[in-house]
């Protein structure tokens, strides 16, 4: 039986519609201090189309996310988001694509100095300075009522559960609309 690891290492087929992917992997290699964690790792994920990457633990999956969201760089081979090489990408043009892009992490990450609202804020206030004050503050109370927290606003991460930290997590993920 092939595990998902099996799966994920297969060389992806070609685009036959002539759609650019939003995220293309290409022959992607990857070590840490001589042990090789990725070994020529190909996909695509095309615009609409979801993709799960599942596998045992220390199999790779979270070095190949921050391969394709530009954290690190891989060893070999290339990552494109939307047709553009990220690979050695510049800091400043890595920022500008990481801005489509939405990051849930296992832990939910929220800053702990700012409330609920400040948190899912947050990416607003640092990348869409185009919205007014109250735009911003209409996006965020969005964003809660559809996680189910439009009661919370004012609660710091330590006054909410872990539950409810990671839906803070999903809102502010989803805050530019990625």
């Amino acid at each position: 039986m092939a595990t998902a690891y099996d799966i994920a290492t297969k060389q992806a087929a070609p685009e036959q519609d002539g759609l650019v992917p939003v995220v293309a992997v290409d022959n992607v290699y990857k070590s840490f201090a001589g042990h090789k964690v990725l070994n020529g790792i190909s996909l695509r994920v095309k615009q609409g189309e979801t993709l799960a990457v599942l596998g045992r633990s220390g199999t790779g999956k979270s070095v190949l996310l921050r391969l394709i969201i530009g954290l690190d760089t891989p060893d070999s081979g290339s990552i494109r988001i939307h047709g553009q090489d990220i690979t050695g990408l510049a800091l400043d043009r890595m920022g500008e694509i990481r801005k489509k892009m939405g990051f849930l992490f296992q832990q939910a990450a929220l800053y702990d100095s700012l409330t609920v609202a400040g948190n899912v804020a947050f990416p607003l206030e640092h990348h869409r300075r185009d919205m007014s004050r109250s735009e911003r503050s209409d996006r965020v109370r969005q964003l809660l009522a559809e996680v189910g927290l439009e009661g919370d606003l004012e609660k710091m991460p330590s006054d909410i559960s872990g539950g409810m930290q990671k839906r803070v997590g999903l809102a502010r993920a989803l805050a530019l609309e990625p």
